[in-house]
């Protein structure tokens, strides 16, 4: 089971649900693979709330994002602990010279707590931390 689940970042997930995105196609492609792999997706509400921050405005695609996370019997939340909020704060201070945001930072802590080690994401910020297979990029999906 452990080799099934993936984490699924904001970066992949608005790729998904935006046909203007330019990875949009790739995103789409990658989420079937998945699915025919019988994945199973973990995430944060974190991730979420980026999410659907960035469809606010839509009613149509912020009910299509909200189903997709919240009647979706595939995904499971991750809690996210005190302890994963001080190690997410620690771990961006070690890497200041870097511009990852906070859900980010928890993402990565959350994964590793998790022992996930794959991430459906398609921008950079997972590229850069060892340890993760990213699904999305060319070279991961």
């Amino acid at each position: 089971m452990h080799s099934h689940r993936v984490f699924l970042d904001s970066s992949f997930w608005i790729a998904f649900r935006d046909p203007r995105q330019s990875h949009h196609a790739r995103a789409r492609d990658c989420l079937a693979a998945l699915f025919r792999e019988r994945t199973h997706f973990v995430s944060t509400t974190f991730v979420f709330a980026e999410i659907h921050a960035t469809f606010a405005r839509s009613v149509a695609v912020r009910e299509k994002v909200i189903a997709d996370f919240w009647e979706n019997p595939l995904l499971h939340f991750a809690e996210v602990t005190d302890a994963d909020h001080r190690e997410a704060i620690q771990w961006l201070r070690q890497h200041a010279e870097k511009s990852y945001p906070f859900c980010d930072a928890i993402s990565f802590v959350v994964m590793r707590r998790l022992g996930v080690k794959r991430v459906a994401a398609l921008d950079d910020h997972f590229r850069q931390i060892s340890g993760f297979e990213v699904i999305g990029f060319r070279n991961g999906a």
